[in-house]
């Protein structure tokens, strides 16, 4: 065995199975260990250099604990969690480097970058935040579309907007406002899109995920650049020096 050793949590998942074909791929990565659903991390954490997490919100506590014991470095990329579970696992960066992030991959780290520049430059546009994922998807709106909502919000100064679906009976929106739309059905993958629109005209940027393999790989650029990092509270944006 060689190279960067990688336990990967939520192992069964449709991510889990996808991050481990990645480290197969990678001659500079090995797999340590894949943790399932029940398993008790804290045997399989012993000697490894970063784990890597897709599960789900109470998981996701427990494993970046179990990473604190271990001492080892935390990618994570659960999304759903509720604002005390988030703190939870953001406390853990006193102890660890814990990257954070509800997308990992390049594109949607630069979207980020960009939505935070639009909503800087355009102070008087609204701002509408349109995710699309597979039927199975649970949380909405998607960790990617906070994740642009926050970046948005940094841009104009304000706390990340409320997310919101909007209907029939939803009232006119507020100035201000970051909005949030979330569709599900078949077999998307992700698309997103941040919509600024003002007087007579709109900027809409817009991400396309067609593989989730561009998570997977993303997520291995996590685990390769937190190696070796002091404790701290990292993003994709850190991981491309952005």
């Amino acid at each position: 065995m060689s190279g960067i050793r990688i336990v990967v949590a939520g192992a069964a998942g449709r991510m889990g199975k996808a991050v481990i074909g990645a480290i197969e791929q990678a001659a500079d990565c090995t797999l340590s260990a894949a943790i399932r659903r029940g398993e008790d991390p804290a045997p399989l954490l012993t000697g490894a250099d970063v784990l890597i997490e897709f599960t789900e919100p109470r998981a996701a506590v427990a494993l970046a604990q179990a990473a604190v014991r271990a001492q080892v470095p935390l990618v994570s990329g659960t999304t759903g969690l509720s604002p005390e579970e988030d703190a939870k696992i953001r406390a853990t960066a006193r102890s660890i480097p814990v990257l954070r992030s509800g997308n990992m991959s390049a594109g949607v780290a630069l979207l980020a970058s960009f939505a935070r520049q639009a909503a800087r430059a355009l102070p008087g546009f609204d701002i509408e935040i349109l995710d699309i994922h597979h039927r199975h998807k649970k949380d909405a709106p998607s960790g990617t579309a906070l994740l642009l909502g926050k970046a948005a919000a940094e841009g104009r100064g304000l706390a990340p907007g409320e997310g919101r679906l909007r209907d029939a009976q939803s009232p006119a929106r507020k100035d201000g406002e970051i909005g949030y739309v979330s569709l599900r059905g078949g077999s998307v993958v992700g698309e997103h899109e941040v919509i600024f629109a003002g007087p007579s005209e709109r900027l809409v940027l817009r991400h396309i995920a067609e593989d989730r393999a561009i998570f997977a790989n993303g997520a291995l650029s996590a685990a390769r650049w937190i190696v070796g990092k002091k404790p701290g509270l990292y993003a994709m944006t850190d991981v491309l020096g952005l």
